[in-house]
């Protein structure tokens, strides 16, 4: 009997792994769990890392501009040798992930719910923080540091103007599925082109374009700059070239199956980059942080350059490699799971005042930064997903007949 060619057999064997997918406990209606397990965690990622930022010297979380104590040079390098890296694509992560899921959401809902769902969801905590919420939590770090502002000074005055903390991400992620939206009703009746395989060259080539394009707009907004709407356009290249990427690659099935070769090459990739980063920084002569790393954020010279390079290599890769891992680790979820992933969205959500609350009530401990980060950070993550399990921001969805997950799922559908 003649055996099929190769190929038909790789596409029959995606097509079967799609359908299994599809069928396993957990995953109703073509959901995915473990995309919802790895955005849960790195939104407990994120509020570690902003803890640990807001006792650094170079700073990236508000807090800093009112801190008792910073870490020492050398902890500091450690720290972001440990886990700076990670800040060059997490968020790139969750845009890839909220990609990925979007096209589903769009069909089973309709442009005209999908729009008002996003503008509920994701509009209306971005314009509470901003005008309301991060102001407030501002103002009273600033108080307990003893500077003579008030609400109305931080709200007017703030560097970018309508800061809205981490809900930045929420605004950008709102503009990006209203593009998507007009995008399908300007090429709805424009023919389709054949479905082809997507591989590894297509990776490449995508991470090469953020990297370019990352190259190119820092030149006029470089990275930490900050934009009315706090939009941050500096990262735009990564954000709109991952949500972009995680649409296409959805089509071809990626939500519930990375291709087996394409997942270890990223991650071959991720891990080779991940350690010779601090190696080479060390080698450029970057000792001090907050002194060093001024020609990394931008311009026309060869540190932004290599930036951008890295930033490509891991936004990308690390992306397709975190995915397709958690594909194999999280195929369905437990009743304890499910309730973090439950709280995740709103966590989110309160991350920022609730990091400025437990700051501002920490500040009279006299410990070092070495001290104070770490168990900022694990307080806050516990605080931020129990306030999540008891205060759900994300609308009630009414569980599916089979195999459905709880209602009020989180994360950026």
């Amino acid at each position: 009997m003649k055996r099929p060619p190769a190929r038909a057999s790789a596409l029959h064997r995606s097509v079967r792994h799609r359908v299994a997918a599809r069928s396993r406990p957990g995953v109703a209606g073509g959901r995915s769990p473990h995309l919802d397990v790895l955005r849960t965690i790195l939104v407990a990622w994120v509020i570690g890392g902003h803890a640990l930022l807001g006792y650094s010297a170079v700073g990236g979380w508000a807090y800093d501009e009112v801190n008792e104590v910073t870490f020492n040079p050398a902890s500091e390098l450690v720290l972001v040798a440990l886990l700076g890296p990670s800040g060059l694509f997490v968020i790139g992560v969750f845009f890839f992930v909220a990609g990925l899921v979007t096209e589903r959401s769009l069909a089973r809902r309709g442009p005209r719910r999908y729009l008002r769902d996003r503008v509920l969801r994701l509009g209306l905590p971005w314009l509470v923080s901003a005008l309301l919420v991060w102001p407030a939590s501002v103002w009273l770090a600033h108080a307990a540091a003893g500077r003579d502002v008030t609400f109305w000074d931080v709200l007017r005055g703030r560097d970018p103007l309508l800061d809205s903390g981490s809900l930045w991400f929420a605004l950008v992620l709102l503009l990006y599925s209203v593009g998507l939206v007009l995008w399908r009703l300007v090429v709805r009746r424009a023919p389709h082109p054949p479905v082809r395989p997507l591989g590894l060259a297509h990776v490449a080539v995508a991470a090469a374009a953020v990297a370019v394009a990352s190259f190119a707009v820092r030149l006029a907004f470089p990275a930490r700059s900050g934009q009315v709407l706090d939009l941050h356009l500096w990262q735009w290249p990564q954000c709109l070239g991952m949500f972009a990427l995680g649409v296409v690659v959805a089509r071809h099935g990626w939500a519930e199956h990375v291709p087996d070769g394409v997942r270890r090459a990223c991650s071959a990739a991720t891990a080779v980059t991940l350690v010779l980063l601090p190696v080479l920084a060390l080698a450029v002569g970057v000792r001090d942080l907050a002194r060093d790393v001024t020609p990394f954020l931008g311009g026309w010279n060869a540190e932004a350059l290599a930036t951008a390079t890295v930033e490509g290599i891991l936004v990308v890769a690390g992306s397709v490699w975190l995915v397709g891992a958690a594909e194999h680790r999280f195929p369905v979820t437990g009743r304890r799971t499910r309730r973090w992933v439950a709280a995740a969205f709103t966590a989110f959500v309160v991350q920022g005042p609730v990091l400025m609350v437990l700051a501002t009530a920490a500040r009279p401990v006299p410990a070092p930064a070495e001290v104070k980060g770490p168990l900022l950070a694990a307080a806050a993550i516990v605080a931020c997903f129990w306030i999540g399990g008891h205060l759900r921001i994300a609308p009630r969805r009414a569980p599916a007949a089979r195999g459905g997950t709880p209602a009020g799922r989180p994360g950026a559908r």
